[in-house]
């Protein structure tokens, strides 16, 4: 969320960074909203004076048996347009509070101006293309003909956008999924963290899902929400609290099942695995002082990286324009990996910093140094996430470049101590 104060010292520069996401201006309806709801609490301030004054003077009145009729007719007035100014108050609060928090954040100089994918910029290609002397089949054909990936069984438990994975296919899921993990924290010092997958709304609130993308998610009847990525959970770890500088960064990972309904998603990657309703994703997730950010921004898309040069699967790494990126993040980072059966790019991780702007609705701060003897000042902690990586997705690459003529799949070698050993996956 932006703060209010700053948009009222710079209405244009929100506009500017409105126009590099493709978006309409709002900073002259924010700075009305907030002009509207400060007028009724300078009424409201003047009223309740007026109204300890009139107290004041009716038990005057009463003690020195003076008429007393009109202050208490001024009182009783006093007490109904105070009940309406609140009313409005409360109203005017409302919608400016709604705004603001659909309101994205702003995009750092870097980002390209842009509405859509098209408008991303490549900024490198790692691995060489691999090619093939025979037709490279999709993920899903080399899945169902091995007899371990099974889409019908599935939908028969759940429906469309599931998979049910047997056997080899399962275990290599898994052995992504540790060999993810491992990496991330051994090397890179991510504190593993296992965390809830069901969350409240204001979990969901903080760290900017609410309530724009309420429809792409997944609501249970307790008034819960099923996490979409543990960025959520794993950010507001740090909600309502203040950080001692010395601290940071936090740097955590988890390992968790991902929910998504999918809305506007009609008729886009209909078969496999590319756009299920639940997937497993490896998360990463740190809180930084802002002077660090964009050094832990970059740290953080080069531990994605690391796992797809690891496993020699070739990616680019794309810069997203303002109006492909999501509304908490200032500047994101797509790695996509190549895929022979699609004979493209796909994506496979996304890494953002989001500033202060998810800090700012979790409440969630760091304290300076003390000056001499003087408790240092709170400020807003930054935060950013990274997928490192979609285990799903990451399989389906593997599947994909690592086929062979005959249908089965050889494993990674960095892969295959978590595989007991097994060097090909075949019928």
């Amino acid at each position: 969320m932006l703060d209010i104060k700053w948009i009222r010292e710079n209405p244009k520069l929100l506009d500017a960074g409105l126009a590099k996401r493709n978006k309409s201006p709002c900073a002259a309806e924010l700075i009305a909203l907030d002009e509207k709801h400060r007028a009724f609490l300078t009424q409201l301030q003047d009223l309740q004076s007026e109204r300890n004054t009139v107290a004041k003077a009716f038990g005057e009145a009463k003690r020195k048996g003076e008429s007393s009729e009109a202050l208490g007719a001024r009182a009783t007035e006093i007490k109904q347009q105070l009940s309406t100014l609140e009313a409005q108050s409360d109203d005017a609060q409302k919608e400016l509070e709604f705004l603001l928090a659909i309101t994205p954040n702003l995009v750092l100089d870097e980002v390209p101006a842009g509405a859509e994918e098209s408008d991303n910029e490549l900024m490198k290609t790692w691995g060489d293309i691999p090619t093939f002397d025979f037709e490279p089949k999709r993920h899903f054909d080399l899945g169902e003909d091995l007899g371990l990936m099974d889409f019908e069984t599935a939908a028969k438990m759940s429906g469309s956008r599931f998979v049910l994975l047997r056997g080899a296919l399962a275990k290599l899921e898994r052995a992504l999924a540790n060999f993810m993990l491992d990496r991330h924290i051994d090397t890179y010092g991510y504190e593993e963290i296992q965390p809830p997958v069901l969350v409240k709304d204001q979990a969901f609130y903080g760290a900017g899902l609410l309530p724009k993308f309420a429809d792409n998610a997944f609501q249970t009847t307790e008034n819960h929400w099923l996490i979409p990525t543990s960025e959520v959970p794993l950010s507001n770890m740090v909600s309502d609290s203040i950080i001692d500088k010395k601290d940071l960064p936090l740097r955590f990972v988890a390992h968790t099942p991902c929910f998504r309904s999918e809305a506007g998603a009609a008729g886009r990657d209909t078969r496999g695995m590319i756009r299920l309703h639940q997937f497993n994703k490896v998360e990463l997730v740190s809180i930084t002082h802002p002077d660090e950010t964009m050094a832990e921004h970059e740290r953080i898309v080069s531990c994605a990286e690391s796992i797809l040069e690891s496993l020699e699967l070739p990616y680019r790494r794309m810069l997203l324009c303002g109006g492909d990126m999501g509304i908490q993040s200032e500047k994101t980072y797509d790695l996509e990996v190549w895929l022979p059966g699609e004979d493209t790019y796909r994506e496979i991780s996304s890494c953002s910093t989001c500033g202060d702007y998810q800090a700012r609705r979790m409440k969630a701060r760091f304290r300076e140094d003390s000056v001499e003897g003087k408790k240092g000042k709170t400020r807003f902690v930054n935060t950013l996430n990274g997928s490192g990586l979609a285990v799903g997705r990451t399989l389906v690459a593997i599947l994909e470049n690592y086929q062979q003529a005959d249908g089965s799949i050889r494993v990674p070698e960095i892969l295959r101590p978590y595989m007991g050993g097994l060097e090909i996956i075949q019928k």
